[in-house]
């Protein structure tokens, strides 16, 4: 079995994230779905307007994506090809390059800073690796810890269009001031965007109303796993 298939077996078999998923489950049944009818537009408009050119810029969190056998895809292509981009018009005062791996592996991080090594920038900044995290969340969790308690926490999230609002919704939680930057020049719907659409506006309606109703009752534990 497979690193990240075990991390997401054991996140559905999780108490915390059961409970949370009923929760949003019931809110979704009692509105006739109209909870999740938000979160799909909300996904929607967070992919169709999230500009390709921050407006500060000044610390670059580039987010990896999986790679089994160091193999990129479209998707973590585009990523780096938008960090070049930056590079070129305003290079940041740091970067952190985001994802970890399966064991024997290239992490995503190790991947992405070959890969932009490859397209001929000079890595004359500040450049921290981030390669033990399995999942979004963790990594805006680790990179809060390597970049220090004392952190400028206003953050530019570069990832694709699709997973821009559980980025942005994740640093917001983690106390991040962050601003988005898409990846692709624009958005191009399709029955594979449409999915991967529906699919992230899924994981932010459990997550966000899950982290919701944990403040509103007191839930400590399932408080901090969001914070």
């Amino acid at each position: 079995m497979s690193n990240r298939l075990a991390h997401r077996l054991a996140l559905s078999a999780d108490r915390d994230v059961l409970h949370a998923a009923a929760v949003a489950g019931a809110a979704c049944v009692l509105s006739l779905g109209l909870v999740y009818v938000g979160y799909f537009v909300h996904v929607l408009r967070v992919a169709r307007k999230a500009p390709c050119l921050p407006a500060r810029g000044e610390c670059l969190l580039v987010f990896g994506k999986h790679a089994p056998g160091g193999r990129l895809d479209v998707d973590f292509e585009a990523r780096l090809d938008r960090t070049v981009s930056l590079w070129r018009d305003r290079s940041p005062r740091s970067l952190v390059l985001l994802g970890g791996g399966a064991p024997g592996d290239p992490t995503e991080a190790e991947l992405a800073k070959a890969g932009l090594l490859a397209r001929g920038i000079t890595l004359d900044v500040p450049v921290t690796l981030e390669s033990h995290s399995r999942d979004t969340l963790q990594n805006l969790r680790n990179a809060r810890i390597v970049l220090g308690e004392g952190f400028a926490r206003r953050v530019t999230l570069l990832s694709s269009r699709y997973h821009l609002a559980r980025c942005a919704l994740f640093a917001r939680n983690l106390g991040f001031d962050a601003e988005v930057c898409a990846a692709e020049p624009r958005l191009r719907l399709g029955p594979q965007m449409l999915l991967r659409i529906a699919g992230e506006a899924a994981y932010l309606c459990l997550t966000d109303i899950g982290t919701r109703w944990a403040r509103l009752i007191g839930h400590r534990r399932m408080i901090d796993r969001s914070s």
